[in-house]
């Protein structure tokens, strides 16, 4: 599609400079946030003294941007492992390892304004990792052969009105406390979810996913003699009704309208809940698709990254969200390092305990975070 490494510079050059000219528009809306605050040195109250912190904001978080790039290193290898968390991981890591959830709960009565433009600018942020993250994934694992192409545009396509119509629905009105809640709430309804499918009930529709993800397993113990690219994903067939395509010799097919709509609904709740979706993106391929774990976390990076691309303009661009660019930079190179090593670990490590990785974050986060935005109780660490 590209000619060359300077055209790819150039548009990334462009893009950049689009960001940075557009910044007035999300920084008069911080700083009217900021100057409705009540100033002083007590809780809720900002101090004009104080250093600068996230955002540019006196005696806001001063985070670490080591920490930020350890962090995502995680960020991406997760969500390139499993195709899904990285959104969930960069929340927990804004929300409580970086301490911006407390920052901003001390906001909420004092100046509700403030606090719900830091919770926007925690769901943008999350979105820019996994954004990030889902665009390096794509690549690596269509060259590997580990990519269900219409599948992931038809979901792609269907994910744009979300995308858009969300945050320009909410941006603003949604608390911190509210979004936390929220937040956990899905989760944990998607780990029961996911541990419902590890049962003999859940596994009697899995029949065609487990024979490929044998055939792959098999292949990668043997993999000197096998070409594993050459075995991967070959559409067969297209049409508006019906996709069929063959991954280890195994056959899938697919009606491309349901993921067209699944797309949108997902979209809509990702971007509401300001993460990638791929954790509602996983369960959706697994069981709807029908697809073995090993094509998943491709298809679903894919799909995310366009869902992502709309949802942070219109964060930013339409409802003037501000982000703070030295922790995003710090977290991007960290996302990059992350999502070059997901892809090339995720082979060998068995598609059961990808499942149980799934599982076991999902129960933790979900818990955790539908505990202290529902019932403001910490029943998990960090307290």
């Amino acid at each position: 599609m590209f000619k060359s490494k300077k055209t790819i510079m150039v548009l990334a050059l462009t893009v950049l400079t689009v960001f940075l000219c557009m910044e007035p528009a999300w920084a008069d809306r911080l700083q009217d946030a900021i100057n409705a605050a009540p100033k002083g040195a007590e809780a809720g109250q900002i101090n004009p003294e104080s250093p600068l912190g996230f955002l540019n904001i006196p005696g806001a978080p001063d985070i670490s941007l080591i920490l930020g790039f350890g962090w995502a290193v995680w960020v991406g290898w997760i969500f390139s492992t499993v195709g899904a968390f990285g959104g969930i991981m960069a929340g927990v890591g804004h929300i409580t390892i970086f301490g911006l959830g407390n920052y901003a709960s001390g906001f909420k009565k004092t100046a509700p304004d403030l606090n719900k433009l830091i919770t926007d600018s925690i769901r943008v942020s999350n979105q820019w990792l996994v954004g990030t993250s889902a665009g390096i994934s794509s690549y690596n694992y269509y060259r590997m052969g580990r990519l269900v192409l219409p599948l992931a545009l038809a979901l792609g396509l269907g994910s744009i009105a979300g995308s858009t119509l969300v945050p320009w629905l909410t941006a603003g009105k949604i608390s911190l406390k509210s979004y936390i809640g929220y937040f956990g709430l899905f989760v944990l309804f998607l780990g029961c979810y996911l541990l419902y499918e590890t049962t003999p009930r859940g596994q009697a529709s899995k029949k065609k996913a487990k024979e490929a993800a044998k055939a792959f397993e098999s292949s990668i113990k043997g993999e000197s003699k096998v070409d594993t690219s050459a075995m991967g994903v070959k559409v067969k067939s297209f049409s508006p009704s019906n996709c069929t395509f063959t991954f280890y010799g195994v056959e899938f097919s697919f009606n491309p309208v349901i993921p067209l709509v699944g797309g949108f609904f997902i979209a809509a709740m990702a971007s509401f809940l300001g993460v990638g979706g791929g954790f509602l993106l996983v369960p959706f391929l697994t069981s709807v698709a029908g697809l073995p774990m090993y094509l998943v976390a491709g298809t679903s990076a894919l799909a995310v990254l366009i869902g992502m691309i709309t949802s942070i303009f219109t964060y930013m661009f339409v409802s003037g969200t501000p982000i703070f660019w030295p922790l995003i930079g710090a977290e991007l190179v960290g996302i990059f390092v992350g999502s070059v090593i997901g892809p090339r670990t995720s082979k060998y490590i068995p598609e059961i305990w990808l499942k149980r990785i799934f599982i076991v974050l999902a129960f933790y986060v979900g818990i955790r975070y539908a505990s202290k935005g529902l019932f403001d109780l910490n029943l998990l660490p960090p307290y």
